[in-house]
């Protein structure tokens, strides 16, 4: 039986330092840090536990709207409103590379598990594939079967997964080159798998997250209660997939029961929209980042 009284709802850091909204916060792979890509065009590493700010990486031209940490934490990829993805060294700061080849804005990036290749997805309609080992700054893969904005991307080992504007969340074999397509009838603006890897939850800006199952493409359960209607906003499960969670327009977190979707806990955790959510792999803590410019670490 699920209870609310392991999620983390306590307030135990607020990490400032970002001028503006902050548009995405992801911890690491083990959950000791976290980093975050706001309005002032920085990308900000933090040891969230201990609320100290430790770098700050400025090249971007924009916005930044999305970055993501290798396994080893010795390269980041970050994205934005300058069209362009970036690919960093973390100890000193330098990028490596940009890869350009976007029309648009860049929405989402990600790296696959071997660190070798960043997937992002973008305004222009398309997911590309760059190859970080290789000098050459093309495409190594471009899929551009969506017929709106591409907004979020997970990857499995086989897979890249998005979830776009057109209202689909497509899944395509990398090995066998077959794309799979869910229509959920509403924009997506963010997905997330579960841990066990079975499910795709779909935030979508009918205020409504909705859970398929991968195999079937078939829809388990809709989470409700919650405001998304013109924000980009994250939404994940927690480490067991007993409770999914996501953010909400007037400031508020939820949570709700993964079976049967009540919603087993809501606060207020910001003063405006909540951008971003992300669980810490290893323990039941969360970081939280909003439009009002602050980063929020919770733990139960």
């Amino acid at each position: 039986m699920s209870s609310s009284g392991n999620l983390p709802r306590t307030e135990a850091n607020v990490l400032r330092g970002h001028e503006g909204a902050v548009l995405a916060a992801r911890f690491n792979s083990n959950g000791e840090y976290c980093l975050s890509g706001g309005k002032d065009r920085t990308i900000r590493l933090w040891n969230p536990h201990r609320g100290l700010l430790i770098k700050t990486y400025k090249s971007h031209g924009r916005e930044v709207r999305d970055v993501h940490v290798t396994s080893d934490n010795s390269k980041l990829c970050s994205c934005g409103g300058d069209r362009q993805v970036f690919y960093w060294d973390v100890a000193t700061g330098r990028v490596i590379r940009k890869f350009r080849g976007h029309d648009s804005e860049v929405n989402a990036v990600k790296f696959n598990e071997y660190a070798s290749v960043v997937v992002s997805a973008g305004y222009d309609r398309s997911v590309r594939t760059w190859d970080c080992r290789s000098q050459s700054t093309e495409p190594i893969q471009i899929i551009d079967t969506f017929s709106d904005s591409v907004m979020s991307v997970c990857l499995t080992k086989t897979e890249i997964i998005a979830g776009s504007v057109d209202g689909t969340v497509r899944t395509f074999d990398i090995r066998i080159g077959r794309e799979l397509s869910d229509d959920l009838g509403q924009p997506v603006n963010c997905i997330s798998l579960s841990n066990d890897g079975n499910c795709v939850l779909a935030s979508c800006l009918d205020s409504t997250l909705r859970l398929l199952d991968r195999s079937a493409g078939e829809l388990l359960q809709e989470y409700k209660g919650h405001t998304c209607k013109s924000f980009k906003m994250d939404c994940c499960l927690t480490n067991s997939d007993a409770h999914v969670t996501g953010g909400s327009e007037d400031g508020y977190i939820y949570f709700w029961d993964l079976v049967d979707a009540r919603v087993v806990s809501r606060f207020r955790a910001h003063s405006s929209v909540v951008t971003s959510v992300s669980y810490n792999p290893k323990d039941e803590c969360m970081v939280t980042a909003s439009v009002d410019g602050t980063i929020k670490v919770w733990k139960t």
